[in-house]
């Protein structure tokens, strides 16, 4: 059976199981590109992700022996969930390994999915970790491994994204944008396209710090990455799977790479202006837009909303990360003289009237006359830094700028 039969199949099999999520033209962006740009809510699924269309399908196909002998998985998040909701469904026990550092909202909401057919186990420090404890158990108690992306069972249930958007929408589509973790959205809905909408141009879109699937396709090998940033956690993997891989480097016309700061920047905006809560990877394609701003203009573009599972608790670390990338928050390691008024000095003749400290720390006492602090500076206007680096110079104040020293910025700041 060709992949693209197997999503049709499983449509079938996901009838009346997991609701088609809407397409939804959204205004502002499709005023901001000068195009129509329509939404795939699948963050309004019952377990706010896609996840649960390739967990379901994968799950629903095992056979009786299986289903009675139960299954196992590794996941940070999303595929737990939808794992854990469709054991509850078909009534099979799973097991499911998770990292320690798994968030507390993560780990509460695979148990409420699961209920009493979920047995959840916080295993190492990484994905990696629980990974292989995951196959582990799998090989030694003879239990189906439910892989989160590198299955094709598991890429036909995600490739029915792609049969629902050209179900609801019938004009031509010129764009879709789609997330890529591991590549099982994106190997199943650029199938859809490839055999329905061959015109359509297939954008992958990937965290700037973890570009798996960009990097195998230029070494032209599935490659593994060496170090990851985790923070988009619903797309930050250190390798794609080799069906994925294949499947997207036929597939995909182009891949884009969107930073982190940018991702958080858009989904501060989305919940300010349309009151939608997405999670990083949910918000990757949206970010993309403004890298195909001129490609875009005019054409009908498609965005798929991955996921809404963000744990509130970030929020601080999004402002951050959105500030940075926006150049209206910057630290530095100043050299701050010992002396009474030297604070006082700092603000009058140093900071202009609409800039802000948000932080001040002393890192240490060099001598009697200085000591070494860390302040952070937030300002309504990007160009502002250029003034206060002039007036500290200027003034003698001796700093190191560490914006532009990650080593130090990631001991001193976090």
């Amino acid at each position: 059976m060709t992949l693209f039969k197997a999503i049709q199949q499983a449509q079938k099999q996901l009838q009346n199981v997991v609701p088609s999520t809407p397409l939804i033209e959204n205004l502002n962006l499709s005023e901001e590109f000068g195009a129509t740009v329509l939404l795939k809510r699948e963050d309004l699924q019952v377990v706010r992700s896609y996840k649960i269309r390739g967990a379901y399908n994968k799950i629903s196909s095992l056979t009786d022996a299986e289903k009675e002998t139960g299954i196992v998985c590794a996941s940070a998040g999303n595929h737990a969930q939808g794992v854990a909701f469709s054991c509850h469904l078909l009534k099979i026990m799973g097991k499911i390994y998770m990292p320690k550092t798994t968030p507390k909202q993560k780990v509460k909401q695979v148990q409420l999915f699961g209920k009493k057919y979920v047995e959840i186990v916080l295993t190492g420090d990484t994905f990696d970790d629980a990974y292989t404890k995951a196959l582990a158990d799998s090989t030694l108690n003879n239990k189906a491994f439910i892989h989160p992306f590198d299955d094709l069972k598991v890429i036909a249930g995600q490739g029915t994204v792609g049969l629902e958007i050209l179900d609801s929408y019938k004009e031509p589509i010129d764009y879709v944008f789609v997330p890529i973790g591991g590549g099982g959205l994106a190997s199943g809905l650029s199938t859809v396209f490839k055999h329905l909408s061959a015109n359509t141009k297939i954008i992958g879109v990937e965290p700037q710090g973890a570009p798996s699937m960009k990097t195998s396709i230029a070494n032209d090998k599935n490659t593994a990455l060496d170090t990851i940033d985790k923070f988009v956690d619903g797309a930050a993997v250190k390798q794609v799977g080799d069906l994925t891989f294949d499947i997207c480097q036929k597939n995909l016309d182009d891949i884009i790479l969107v930073p982190e700061g940018k991702v958080c920047t858009t989904i501060l905006r989305l919940y300010n202006e349309e009151a939608m809560v997405v999670e990083p990877a949910g918000a990757l394609t949206i970010s993309a837009l403004d890298f195909y701003k001129d490609e875009i203009k005019g054409k009908t573009v498609v965005c798929i909303v991955s996921g809404s599972n963000n744990d509130i608790e970030r929020t601080a670390e999004i402002k951050e990360r959105s500030l940075l990338y926006e150049g209206l928050m910057h630290y530095f390691m100043i050299q701050f003289p010992q002396r009474p008024g030297a604070l006082k000095e700092f603000v009058n003749d140093i900071l202009g009237p609409d800039d802000d400290i948000t932080y001040f720390q002393f890192a240490k006492k060099n001598s009697r006359e200085v000591g070494s602090v860390v302040v952070g500076l937030e300002l309504k206007n990007p160009n502002d830094i250029h003034a206060i680096k002039t007036n500290m110079n200027t003034k003698g104040f001796e700093y190191q700028y560490l914006n532009e020293r990650h080593d130090l910025f990631t001991q001193l700041i976090g």
